[in-house]
């Protein structure tokens, strides 16, 4: 089924873009909650004549894309995991973290906009891309380290000392 996108949908496409779904999910999700319309062939004339008008508003946000893109620039981003022997990592690094890290540093990207390219076992350097504009995809580089926080056997030996100095004083 082809449809015609409203809104952006962060893993399925961009506003005014002609995608393809399955029969049930854009009858039952896309165009009852008003992300898309059926492309039909009136629907299509529309859609072009929109684009025709909008040329200028898609040359604005490419740009602002392509400023998001520098601005970014070759960003790595320092994510401390707990690790565990031969420095395997406990979990996994999911897109929601990596979104996370990215808004904290001021660039807002949806979760969904973001493909990690590797399964990430173990700590080091690992390539991830970004899904700024329908046009336009920046790699960055995610640094994982081991996170310093101290064992909780370090963490319970401190706990039962300082208790045996507070007992002393009374």
């Amino acid at each position: 089924m082809d449809v015609i996108l409203i809104k952006d949908v962060p893993g399925l496409g961009f506003k005014n873009e002609i995608v393809k779904t399955k029969n049930g999910y854009g009858r039952n999700y896309l165009i009852p909650k008003g992300y898309a319309i059926l492309a039909n062939l009136s629907n299509s004339k529309i859609l072009n004549e929109i684009l025709k008008q909008t040329k200028n508003k898609q040359e604005e946000i490419l740009n602002k894309s392509k400023e998001l893109s520098k601005n970014i620039g070759k960003l790595i981003l320092d994510i401390p995991v707990k690790v565990g022997s031969e420095n395997k990592i406990f979990g996994t690094i999911t897109t929601a973290q990596i979104s996370d890290l990215l808004n904290k540093k001021g660039f807002d990207i949806n979760k969904k906009n973001i493909s990690i390219l590797s399964k990430i076992n173990n700590i080091g350097t690992y390539d991830v891309n970004l899904s700024i504009h329908k046009e336009i995809t920046h790699p960055i580089k995610i640094n994982i380290i081991a996170n310093k926080e101290k064992s909780k056997k370090e963490k319970a030996t401190k706990k039962t000392s300082k208790t045996k100095t507070t007992n002393k004083k009374k």
